[in-house]
């Protein structure tokens, strides 16, 4: 319920596009947010009921509302990122990014150096980056100083030390690495040249390069300089070369920001690649802990801001996996095919790769975090009252009522616990009755577990649908479990979940973890009950076929069957084998009838 206070705070707040703070009773600062009606958007929390917990958390605690304005909603984006970043609220998305990345410097003084350096210092110098891959800068700077010869050394190379002859010629030089600016080699324009070429490399724009590289090429030729135009030759193969290895799509696709996002029920996952003259120069991605249930729209107008943010980016044009607003001056396009598309599909791609090797990560170093991840959300999806880090699973096999058996298969955290699993010949039940073989099995096993004082699963998963979980159900009364236990059918149609009492089914997303374990349960449970079963039929149909043989009893059929292990190679037996194993007069005289057969 409102205070009578954040009434009035609500019903005066203007309808434009602004940020809010939501305060605590301690004045403390625990949600920030954008908006682009304020009014309408913090009146959203409190007029409707929210099944998301943590939400209903957040607006409970809501003490005071405090709102800044500002003229468009790419404004409202940026303030509430640098507001989140500066004070943490306890409800708002954490992005998980505080690594400090490389940068290429051209640093600000005579014959610039260019290096790679994590500081970022504000003293005129050029930054490019940053790169999120060190192996990609080191590439790039070998590339640079194969291109171009540059100084190396922190000398003061201002014109009145060249002029004193304060410096001597270094080895560099004599290997061909530096044109000696320090000793007057090399003018300050020549040097400049470079630099401006070197700028054209780290923006990805080889083209400019490469027609420079080649009019000085050929203009060597041309006054028949061919060592120097070869020189020049190599420079360009070496260029070209490096271009190739990025990633070439569509030239006409020019400075454009490409932006996807993924979420699980935890994180979320946003991608950033920068293309630049058709070639990707740059990949990033951007993990975030979400704290609200956020949309994916949500996570994804946030990633691109921080992520644009941290890279300086001033790309005019956007191509996203999903539509967000940006603003008026941001062009935002949701590519559906052509070579727009497929850099969308490759951005998705890298971000789903990315979560997949964060929980290669996670399994490693902290297993159990990964398996009380997946508990919680099987928990969160299947509404149990506990994790069901205990799961059993059910199945019944028969043909027409023949040979009728069950299997019980058991999972712990998730995986299969093989030492656990049990099998079960129906007893009570006399033909083709799944319900009734289901009831008996049931019972039987946690009359068992009962008696013994073993520890109970927290989730029973039924192979079946409302008729089977409706027969274990009954067992579960009878032995005084029910609601000491969850559990639910799983029908293998349209793998709808039931649960007792319950008409409408539960569907989940076929990609969730909680649906694959279950699943894999009932699918398990399946493979152990129809082995049971064929490995049971199998024996009887064997003695069933050499009873009818003349002269063979209960102890020579089993003889025989240990012996030559199938019925088929008993009868493709030679006599010699037969009266070896048998005698000579039995044995001969089952061989005469084997073959007669």
């Amino acid at each position: 319920m409102k205070s009578e206070q954040l009434e009035i705070q609500i019903k005066s707040l203007p309808e434009v596009a602004g940020v809010y703070q939501y305060y605590d009773k301690q004045e403390k600062i625990i949600y920030i947010g954008k908006a682009k009606n304020l009014k309408k958007r913090v009146g959203s929390y409190f007029n409707k009921n929210h099944d998301n917990r943590k939400t209903a958390l957040l607006v409970k605690n809501i003490a005071r509302i405090t709102h800044i304005v500002v003229d468009t909603e790419m404004d409202a984006l940026l303030l509430e990122n640098n507001l989140i970043k500066k004070y943490k609220p306890r409800y708002n998305i954490l992005l998980r990014d505080d690594k400090t990345y490389p940068w290429i410097c051209i640093k600000k003084e005579p014959f610039p150096r260019v290096f790679f350096t994590r500081r970022v210092i504000k003293d005129g110098s050029e930054y490019f980056g940053p790169y999120t891959n060190m192996k990609t800068i080191r590439t790039l700077l070998d590339l640079i100083r194969n291109l171009y010869p540059l100084r190396s050394c922190n000398f003061d190379l201002g014109p009145e030390k060249i002029d004193s002859n304060k410096y001597k010629v270094c080895l560099e030089y004599h290997i061909g690495n530096c044109n000696a600016p320090c000793v007057g080699k090399e003018t300050v324009a020549d040097y400049d040249l470079h630099i401006n070429s070197i700028r054209d490399i780290v923006k990805g724009n080889f083209r400019a390069v490469l027609q420079g590289l080649h009019k000085e090429m050929n203009a060597f030729a041309e006054i028949q300089e061919y060592e120097k135009a070869q020189r020049i030759k190599e420079k360009i193969d070496s260029l070209e070369n490096y271009q190739s290895k990025s990633t070439i799509v569509n030239p006409k696709i020019n400075h454009v920001d490409v932006f996807s996002v993924i979420s699980d029920e935890s994180y979320g996952y946003v991608n950033y690649i920068q293309v630049s003259f058709g070639a990707i120069v740059r990949s990033h991605t951007l993990e975030i802990k979400k704290k609200l249930d956020e949309s994916d729209a949500t996570l994804l107008q946030l990633g691109i801001v921080e992520i644009r943010q941290l890279f300086s980016s001033t790309a005019p044009t956007v191509f996203l996996s999903e539509k967000v607003s940006l603003g008026e001056h941001l062009k935002v396009k949701v590519p559906q095919q052509g070579d727009k598309r497929k850099l969308v599909e490759m951005s998705l791609r890298n971000a789903k790769y990315f979560r997949m090797e964060r929980f290669k990560q996670i399994k490693i170093v902290d297993p159990d975090r990964h398996v009380k991840r997946i508990m919680e959300q099987m928990k969160k999806d299947l509404r149990l009252p506990q994790a069901p880090y205990h799961i059993e699973c059910f199945d019944n096999s028969n043909i027409q009522g023949t040979h009728p058996v069950a299997a019980c298969v058991v999972f712990k955290e998730g995986k299969p616990s093989k030492k656990d699993y049990r099998h079960y010949n129906i007893k009570t039940v006399r033909g083709p009755d799944d319900f009734a073989s289901m009831e008996e099995v049931v019972f039987r096993r946690y009359k068992r577990l009962q008696e013994e004082a073993l520890p109970l699963p927290q989730l029973i998963v039924i192979d079946g649908g409302k008729g089977q979980l409706s027969s274990a159900v009954k067992s579960l009364d009878l032995l005084g479990l029910r609601g000491k236990i969850a559990i639910l059918g799983i029908a293998k149609r349209l793998e709808e979940i039931y649960f007792p009492e319950d008409s409408i089914p539960l569907y989940l997303d076929k990609k969730s973890e909680t649906l694959k374990i279950l699943q894999r349960a009932r699918d398990e449970a399946h493979r152990f009950g129809i082995s049971f079963h064929r490995n049971k039929r199998s024996q009887t149909s064997l003695s069933s076929q050499l009873d009818f043989i003349p002269g063979i009893g209960p102890a020579t059929r089993s003889q025989l069957l240990g012996h030559f292990k199938s019925l088929k190679r008993i009868k493709q037996a030679s006599r010699e084998e037969m009266t070896e194993l048998l005698g000579p007069q039995r044995g001969e005289k089952i061989y005469n009838a084997l073959q007669a057969t």
